[in-house]
């Protein structure tokens, strides 16, 4: 019998077309759990997991893990669940607070700031249960369910950063990918993954009444969040945008610099 695989996916709303039936489909194969998106690359990195939805920025830092399907969790325009609220103009922001479930983002808006004004801002962290309300900050990014009820504050500026990348780079946005630790035995799971991929999209409408009234949103809202704001295929340009998005984080120094080029095939 196959290795039993532990497998960690991401506890955010965008992955719920991702994971749609996926712990049936897994069967004896692996056991799911949820997690943030940082503390799953920290559980990868130790071997707590073999595989794990993790934010993209992790997959372009560790150079011996292996992309193991092509579902992922991408945009091509607003993604809504990630936003930068600042207080002051953008081009003023001195002082940066960075949601701690982030990385993929963290970086991202690291890379705007610097390619569209020129900043480097002071970073502080902003913890999952503490008010953005409250950090010492000129401005905070937020990601997940909490960025899509942004505190009732006027804000001087409000990113979508799926938007911004958009239409600065002319390129899509990859968050986050299934990848696995080097020596683990995948044969079989991609089949698995892209199916409850497939099965997810293909039931839009079902998992949007499901789950849209716990997170505070109509069903509509939620249809149109996973249908409008999020895709879930790594294509051409999904390749072409992370291989982009690899070069400005090289260099800023976000991510070590690495002299070959990235492998951005699925197996």
């Amino acid at each position: 019998m196959k290795n039993h695989l532990r497998i960690g996916a991401v506890s955010y709303l965008n992955t719920k077309p991702l994971v749609h039936g996926l712990r049936e489909r897994l069967g004896g194969f692996g056991e799911l759990t949820f997690n943030l998106p940082s503390r799953l690359a920290d559980d990868l990195r130790r071997g707590k997991l073999d595989v794990a939805l993790i934010p993209s920025v992790e997959f372009l830092a560790e150079r011996s893990y292996q992309m193991v399907s092509n579902a992922v969790i991408a945009c091509r325009g607003p993604v809504w669940s990630v936003r930068l609220l600042s207080r002051v103009g953008a081009n003023q922001i001195g002082r940066l607070a960075l949601d701690e479930g982030s990385r993929t983002s963290a970086a991202l808006v690291q890379v705007l700031l610097w390619e569209m004004h020129g900043l480097r801002p002071e970073i502080v962290p902003l913890s999952i249960d503490q008010s953005p309300e409250h950090v010492d900050a000129d401005a905070v990014l937020l990601i997940g369910d909490r960025a899509m009820h942004p505190p009732p504050r006027c804000y001087r500026e409000i990113w979508d950063l799926g938007d911004r990348w958009c239409r600065w780079s002319e390129l899509p946005f990859v968050f986050a990918l299934w990848v696995a630790r080097p020596g683990v035995d995948t044969s079989g799971l991609s089949e698995r993954l892209e199916a409850s991929r497939d099965d997810g999209l293909a039931s839009l409408e079902e998992i949007a009444a499901r789950d849209a009234a716990t997170h505070g949103l109509t069903n509509e809202d939620l249809f149109r969040y996973f249908a409008e704001n999020l895709h879930y295929t790594f294509g051409v340009g999904e390749q072409n945008g992370l291989a982009e998005f690899h070069r400005r984080a090289v260099s800023l120094d976000l991510i070590p610099h690495y002299d070959s080029s990235i492998d951005l095939r699925s197996s």
